[in-house]
């Protein structure tokens, strides 16, 4: 199968599964793109998540995006990101149709409901691999893994400095990203 088409192919499905949201699906992209094609090391996905948060936009969407950059060009790029969003596209008009149907249906609502816990569950998940990557370098949790204090200092402060002084956060991510190129 042409790296396009299968490109195609793994975005149609993570745009079919992304339930919840960008945060809820980074797992998802991150088995597929990382570990089973292995596209892109763990390091590069990390850096695509990094840029995918900080420009306009779905997370999924954007992260698509870059990987296909990554692996075809702009070609890739194109291709990853249709296959992406035309899944999304196709359920929400689905789903508009459905609720217009059976918009009093005490199921529905009941199955909602369900969906809303299993989103929350996805995005607690997302934010536990993020913090995995930043300070261990890996998803897997492993009692040999080796925390870097640089990046657990740099959280802490950033965290503080929002906290306490209500710092604007594009200036802080500015400010963390002139630091973190100053220490590598």
């Amino acid at each position: 199968m042409g790296e396009l088409l299968k490109l195609f192919l793994v975005f149609f499905q993570i745009g079919l599964f992304s339930v919840g949201g960008g945060y809820a699906i980074i797992p998802f992209i991150q088995e597929l793109a990382v570990e089973k094609y292995a596209w892109v090391s763990q390091q590069i996905f990390t850096d695509i998540i990094t840029i995918s948060q900080m420009t306009p936009g779905p997370l999924a969407v954007n992260t698509s995006t870059f990987v296909g950059l990554q692996i075809a060009g702009m070609p890739g790029a194109i291709i990853a990101t249709f296959g992406c969003v035309i899944s999304g596209v196709g359920i929400s008009i689905f789903l508009y149709r459905f609720f217009l149907r059976f918009n009093q249906s005490v199921y529905v609502f009941e199955a909602l409901n369900g969906l809303r816990s299993a989103s929350l569950g996805l995005i607690i998940s997302a934010a536990a691999t993020i913090l995995l990557l930043t300070f261990i370098g890996t998803s897997k949790m492993s009692m040999a893994a080796n925390l870097d204090w640089i990046a657990a200092a740099v959280f802490a402060g950033s965290l503080l400095v929002l906290r306490k002084w209500k710092l604007n956060p594009i200036l802080l991510m500015v400010l963390t990203g002139i630091l973190g190129g100053i220490i590598q």
